[in-house]
């Protein structure tokens, strides 16, 4: 499940360049329920893009906004409340991992589901039930 990160130069700090995709994935793992399940936490990765200030707008102007692109199969994050609280965890991240002074308010959180079979893995196209059953099996399997 693809997180992808696109800030600014300079807005993120050196740590928050490091720990951002780490994080937001523990967020990801903890708003979906799955924490501890070896399947799942394998399957969440991401990039960091860090771009000149210039090439980055918001509202039309360039301005230092800060996205987290999460990409999930459609049975991802699958309430109101669980996409909610990835939102509000990704966001307060980001918050904590940026320079002094950046504003929450240009913290753009976007969350994509791609349909039934659209999402994959080394060549092989899950679908929702493909996925729930190896989650199921990596939850009962001895550690």
């Amino acid at each position: 499940m693809p997180i992808t990160v696109t800030a600014p130069r300079g807005v993120l700090t050196p740590t928050g360049e490091r720990e951002i995709l780490p994080q937001l994935s523990a967020a990801l793992i903890e708003a979906s329920g799955a924490t501890g399940n070896s399947f799942f936490t394998s399957i969440v990765g991401g990039t960091v893009h860090v771009l000149a200030p210039q090439d980055i707008y918001a509202g039309g102007a360039n301005r230092p906004v800060v996205m987290v692109e999460l990409k999930l199969p459609d049975i991802g994050l699958g309430t109101h409340e669980s996409r909610a609280a990835f939102i509000a965890a990704a966001t307060e991240i980001v918050d904590r991992l940026t320079v002094e002074g950046h504003d929450p308010d240009i913290t753009w959180v976007n969350i994509l589901n791609a349909n039934s079979g659209g999402w994959g893995i080394a060549g092989v196209a899950y679908t929702g039930e493909d996925l729930l059953r190896a989650a199921a099996v990596a939850a009962v399997k001895p550690r």
